[in-house]
């Protein structure tokens, strides 16, 4: 029988649908994997409240692994924990240089405070690595995301928030 060690490896093969090249263990969703020999329960947490890809994930967790689980006569669950709140802080600095590749600025840590009184953070390009960026709306491609400017390459980008 798979241990939770084995399960949550399996788990590192299931893609964040919005940002695919981010598993969802990198990303931080799965917040733990629990056994007995009766059942299998993956807990996962939302990135951004009401994020839509919360279903896509649990359906995409069950896909992978409900046939393995009933192969060892288990039953499988997926909950939404929801206590404590994901934050960006729990991407590592791995993921980080893999969302910058990708195209997306990385967040930066939740210590800085500068949108509490309206001012935008300073992003770093994630293409030609200028500093020189200005926010374009406080919302990108999806919520958990701003778009942002390079003022040097002119590209468009999104940054993740730092949540």
């Amino acid at each position: 029988m798979r241990s939770a060690d084995d399960w949550l490896s399996l788990l590192q093969g299931v893609p964040d649908p919005e940002i695919p090249v981010l598993n969802i263990v990198e990303m931080g969703i799965v917040r733990s994997v629990t056994c007995s020999h009766e059942s299998v329960q993956v807990d996962i947490t939302p990135t951004y409240m009401g994020c839509p890809a919360m279903d896509a994930i649990a359906y995409d967790i069950r896909t992978q692994l409900t046939p393995l689980a009933s192969l060892e006569g288990r039953g499988l669950t997926v909950e939404l924990v929801y206590a404590p709140a994901w934050t960006t802080d729990w991407l590592s600095d791995g993921a980080k240089a893999k969302l910058e590749a990708y195209g997306i600025a990385p967040p930066g840590k939740t210590t800085d405070k500068r949108a509490l009184s309206g001012e935008a953070p300073s992003v770093r390009c994630p293409k030609c690595k200028s500093g020189k960026t200005e926010l374009v709306s406080l919302f990108g491609s999806t919520a958990c995301k701003a778009h942002y400017r390079c003022n040097d390459c002119s590209e468009p980008f999104d940054h993740f928030k730092c949540i």
